[in-house]
């Protein structure tokens, strides 16, 4: 990591940053997919590398109709990936070695079963209403 006591510039201007795929990345358990086990047993890698900071593409819990960006539930890791428990395994070993961690976070890519878009498209007086962009079918029913 940077020594930002003798660098004005946020660590990450000259961090070393390696986005993981965690689902084509390394696979512990079998399955064909990776995971955060996967991520974790491979820190000595990233480590010899010279990495600085990974950058995780979304493991949150999804029905993974876009690549695991449709997230369902942003309190939980998607069980192809591991446990809450396995996440923070793989954040202390990474913190450990002197790797940060960076979550791609995606608040406006919601599945449509999330709690929030279901309760959007539930009624125009939802509270939520207004949390999507709705607009009526062209006349004929087709896209607006």
């Amino acid at each position: 990591m940077t020594d930002e006591s003798h660098d004005e510039s946020p660590w990450w201007q000259s961090a070393v940053i390696y986005e993981v795929a965690l689902i084509s990345f390394q696979d512990t358990d079998g399955d064909g997919k990776g995971d955060l086990a996967g991520l974790k047993s491979r820190i000595d890698y990233l480590k010899w590398l010279g990495i600085d900071a990974v950058w995780l593409t979304p493991i949150y819990n999804s029905p993974f109709r876009d690549l695991g960006y449709d997230i369902s539930d942003y309190c939980a890791i998607d069980p192809a990936f591991g446990t809450l428990g396995t996440f923070d395994e793989l954040l202390a070993a990474l913190h450990e070695a002197g790797i940060r961690l960076v979550l791609d976070l995606v608040p406006n890519h919601t599945a449509n079963d999330h709690e929030w878009f279901v309760g959007s498209r539930s009624s125009r007086n939802s509270a939520k209403a207004d949390w999507y962009i709705w607009a009526e079918a062209a006349e004929n029913g087709g896209p607006p």
